[in-house]
């Protein structure tokens, strides 16, 4: 663990208000901020889609295994909480290739006692690998929701990403759904100021990513079938009724696919 670099689930955890980071992430943090103020809402409108998201799975969908990937640092509502609360028997395996984001989670995340969490730490672009160690706790002859919140970004090649996918999707039978959320610069709004923002990211972080247009992650679901409404804003997946009207998009994607 090198906490001379600033690493993202670290920094995620800072701008979602979290403790669990060190200095060099919280300067990497504001200066993001300071060019890019809208990431906070960001950060915000991808904790707020897990909730919406993972509800409907294990709620309507009636998923009860859920694989989280590129899970981050533990925060409120975090995936297990929430599939717990709809069906407390729902088994989660968190992974992340942050030694510290394992510890905290293994520490912090406790599961419900009719069902089961477990903890693997390991990297989205070895999936074989995340299959083999999530084995002891996932059933892969039944339904699983693969989570990939925020961490599609991190693989930089679309031949190598839509492989990932790929291996994961084929390790799952029908009725499994996967979860994205993804950046992007498709929006009109701060776009200029959320490219230089992320120039100056990748220029610093052990975790360059990769922005994507919507085209580009509408492809990631070829073969599966998208649910409604698509491939949106986040904020726009399902949100909750308000008597103000739907709320303002973000510059990030995100969409739930269902394995026929």
């Amino acid at each position: 663990m090198d906490t001379t670099v600033p690493h993202s689930a670290r920094v995620w955890n800072f701008l979602l208000g979290g403790k669990d980071n060190y200095p060099v992430d919280q300067q990497a943090a504001e200066q993001f901020r300071a060019m890019f103020p809208q990431i906070v809402d960001i950060a915000l409108a991808d904790r707020a889609f897990l909730g919406r998201s993972v509800r409907y799975l294990a709620g309507e969908a009636g998923i009860r295994q859920f694989l989280d990937i590129g899970t981050g640092l533990p925060t409120m509502d975090n995936t297990h909480e929430v599939a717990q609360r709809a069906a407390p028997g729902s088994r989660i395996v968190y992974v992340d290739n942050d030694p510290l984001v394992l510890a905290h989670a293994r520490a912090l995340l406790t599961s419900s006692p009719e069902g089961a969490c477990d903890y693997i730490h390991a990297d989205l672009r070895e999936p074989g690998d995340i299959l083999e160690k999530a084995a002891a706790t996932l059933d892969f002859t039944r339904p699983v929701s693969i989570m990939l919140l925020g961490v599609l970004h991190f693989v930089h090649d679309d031949g190598e990403a839509r492989d990932v996918l790929a291996r994961l999707l084929d390790a799952v039978p029908s009725g499994s759904h996967l979860a994205v959320t993804h950046a992007t610069l498709d929006f009109d709004a701060g776009a200029t100021a959320q490219a230089e923002a992320q120039e100056d990211w990748n220029e610093k972080s052990a975790n360059p990513m990769v922005p994507r247009t919507r085209d580009a992650i509408t492809r990631f679901f070829d073969g599966l079938e998208l649910l409604e409404p698509g491939v949106v804003s986040m904020t726009r997946w399902r949100p909750e009724h308000t008597p103000w009207g739907d709320p303002a998009e973000v510059p990030g994607y995100a969409a739930v696919a269902r394995k026929l």
